[in-house]
């Protein structure tokens, strides 16, 4: 019986332990993450959403008092009070995110990832400049195909361009829409880059806009400029060195 229950044990011991499920995040844990990281940003969010909330009760009950029925304005108005709470809130959020990331390098990229309606996005650059770290994005939607750039317009004309003819002459007939993405006159504000997007009207068909996305991906990213007078097609290896010498 010993040695049983001690084989019982040693396989209970060997057996892997399962590894526990994360907690299921609800909505309010949610909400209150956003909060939190708004405040930071913004320290006068909190005196604003109360200022909203109390606001349309307010309201409520002034309504209630002028058609004697206060118990039923203020039922009615505290759901709405919360809804144009959590409706600033997400706007607030919005802004804040994009306070955090403005001016880093892929800051384009991030603001495109909340564009809806049938677009993707490539992860990496379809082009850039390594030097001054100037970007160009590219996505594919029923609008057709769109190039964001992000740097100053000075620098970025000519990589967008550029970028335009390589993939002309791999989708002649889709129309390509070009954005800059800045601060400087005639580019779109990182904040206002998903609504430019959004704002495109439908071009093609679902089934064409997957064709056309097929397409370029044979054209891959961004290519890093090889140095100068080297080619490792035709680079030789040092023979001297692999005998030892």
């Amino acid at each position: 019986m010993a040695r049983s229950k001690t084989s019982a044990d040693a396989t209970q011991a060997k057996k892997p332990k399962k590894p526990k499920k994360p907690k299921k995040q609800r909505w309010y844990h949610q909400v209150w993450a956003a909060y939190q990281m708004t405040r930071r940003q913004d320290p006068s969010v909190t005196w604003l959403l109360l200022g909203i909330f109390v606001g349309v009760v307010a309201l409520g009950v002034i309504v209630g008092l002028l058609i004697d029925n206060v118990f039923t304005t203020v039922f009615i108005a505290v759901p709405f009070a919360a809804l144009a709470t959590m409706y600033m809130l997400t706007r607030r959020a919005e802004r804040a995110a994009y306070s955090q990331i403005e001016g880093q390098p892929g800051a384009a990229r991030a603001a495109l990832g909340t564009v809806r309606g049938g677009w993707t996005f490539e992860d990496e650059p379809v082009a850039m400049n390594p030097r001054t770290q100037d970007f160009v994005f590219r996505g594919v939607g029923r609008p057709g195909i769109v190039l964001v750039s992000e740097g100053p317009s000075t620098r970025v004309t000519r990589l967008l361009e550029d970028e335009r003819r390589r993939v002309a002459r791999i989708v002649p007939n889709v129309p390509i829409h070009l954005i800059q993405m800045g601060t400087d006159d005639g580019q779109v504000a990182l904040t206002k880059l998903g609504r430019a997007v959004s704002k495109l009207k439908p071009k093609l068909t679902r089934p064409e806009a997957a064709e056309v996305g097929k397409r370029l991906k044979a054209l891959g990213g961004a290519r890093l400029p090889m140095p100068k007078g080297i080619d490792p097609m035709r680079a030789r290896p040092d023979r001297k060195g692999m005998r030892g010498r």
